[in-house]
């Protein structure tokens, strides 16, 4: 550990010697030790100390490069000094009670009784400073080894305490890779209804840092199989009675989760959260849409538009913002998009429209699209992928020829007030409609081709003698 804690020394001992010598105690806590065992030094730090917010205030203020207050109501400051983060939170204990839905914080006095109110062991690790002295009184060092989540104390009064710990559990299984201690499962599973206490902007956090997690499935196995998915994010394990029509899949649950870990597998630049929500909840209408027809066979029709008001009603619930709701939403609409127009020839004509209907979203559909097909005959699936690869390729080509990124009418709307004779008004709008369906079957025309075109659109719909 020595060798691990050498490159955040230096910082963590100037600030330990300055609290010091103001009379009060220091420590790094928490995740930060937690990752310097694993190897994970950052440039963000957690500190605790005895000294109250206002006395923190006090102690930094010649120090610090920047302060910010942003969480003091809960013992928190926060200090940028050069390149490095620091939070110091007093010592403290939180804790719901039945009716609230923010913790009440109250404050420590000792470093013990702080470690003894986090959430796992393996987050209950402290190096005191400047001298460094190691304490980790619950065994979180053996537990980090044994790659275990288990609480302080009893589970149930961890989880009474702070009903969130509940979903950081499932949110540590999927970052960190660790299982849970049955005993916290046990407890979980006793008290899932407990988390409906809790804020949903709290929720979210959770359940957006496990999705974006290096193993979600775990995570989010953890809260089907106890009950808390139930609570937060109910569609998911409706999914689990749902035989797709294929009967490729156990259910669409375990569909759903293996399309979520293929469009991981695609992404080249870290999590994609707009991806990954819009891949694990792509399915969530077929409950609602399932249908029996005859020779056995259960068909979903329009599920993806039924899904689609789901998801944003859904992560609308959940306080995403509102870019992520409707970006995630578009995508659980467009996810069929592909299979509507077969196996057959793509027209130019529709490989525009499916531009379109991408828009901004086309990378990640064409992720989305791929990550969906999880047949286990290969053949089919070899089929599938070089159907889309050809689209890619037309999709390509035409972007080349015709700037498809920017496809819009040949005439803008002035242009189609002065052909037409007329003033702003509804008829501009649909004559500007008429011209961009013109353009996505026809390509481009020019100007003068499209000026006749809207001439004799506009005969057609009576608009001139």
């Amino acid at each position: 550990m020595i060798d691990l804690f050498r490159r955040i020394a230096p910082i963590a001992d100037e600030l330990g010697a300055l609290f010091a010598g103001h009379g009060h105690e220091l420590a790094v806590v928490g995740g930060s030790v937690r990752d310097v065992f694993l190897g994970r030094i950052g440039n963000d730090l957690d500190l605790t100390t005895d000294a109250r917010p206002e006395r923190v205030l006090e102690i930094v203020g010649g120090w610090a490069d920047s302060i910010w207050t942003i969480g003091i109501d809960f013992g928190t400051v926060g200090v940028r000094k050069g390149g490095w983060l620091l939070e110091i939170t007093t010592y403290r204990s939180e804790a719901y009670d039945a009716k609230s839905r923010k913790p009440e914080v109250v404050y420590g006095d000792t470093l013990e009784s702080d470690l003894a109110r986090r959430d796992f062991a393996v987050n209950a690790m402290a190096v005191r400073l400047p001298g460094h002295e190691f304490v980790d009184p619950y065994g979180g060092l053996a537990d980090l080894d044994a790659k275990v989540l288990r609480t302080p104390g009893t589970p149930e009064q961890s989880f009474e305490d702070d009903p969130l710990r509940m979903l950081r559990a499932a949110r540590f299984a999927s970052q960190l890779g660790f299982t849970v201690d049955p005993a916290a499962v046990a407890a979980m599973t006793a008290m899932a209804g407990r988390i409906e206490i809790v804020s949903a902007e709290r929720i979210r956090d959770e359940l957006d840092k496990m999705i974006c997690g290096a193993g979600p499935r775990e995570g989010l196995g953890l809260l089907v199989d106890t009950g808390l998915a139930a609570h937060v994010l109910p569609e998911l394990p409706k999914l689990r009675l749902e035989i797709d029509e294929h009967h490729r899949h156990k259910d669409v649950y375990e569909h759903s989760l293996i399309v979520l870990e293929q469009a991981i597998a695609q992404e080249a630049a870290g999590p994609d959260r707009v991806l990954r929500w819009a891949a694990l909840l792509h399915d969530i209408g077929k409950p609602k849409t399932r249908r029996y027809e005859e020779g056995g066979r259960v068909s979903f029709h329009h599920h993806e538009v039924v899904g689609a008001q789901m998801a944003k009603k859904r992560l609308t619930e959940l306080r995403f913002p509102k870019d992520v709701v409707s970006d995630v939403a578009r995508l659980v609409e467009l996810h069929l998009r592909f299979h509507g127009y077969g196996t057959g020839e793509w027209t130019d004509s529709a490989v525009r429209r499916y531009v379109r209907d991408g828009g901004h979203l086309l990378d990640r559909l064409h992720k989305l699209t791929r990550a969906d097909c999880t047949t286990r005959n290969r053949r089919k699936a070899q089929a599938l992928s070089r159907t889309y690869d050809e689209l890619e390729q037309r999709i390509a080509r035409l972007a080349d020829e015709e700037e498809l990124a920017k496809m819009r009418p040949e005439l803008d709307g002035n242009e189609i007030q002065e052909a037409l004779g007329i003033g702003p008004g509804p008829v501009v709008g649909k004559a500007w409609k008429f011209l961009l369906d013109l353009r996505l079957d026809k390509g481009v025309l020019g100007k003068d081709a499209a000026r006749e075109a809207l001439l004799e659109w506009a005969r057609e719909q009576g608009l001139t003698g």
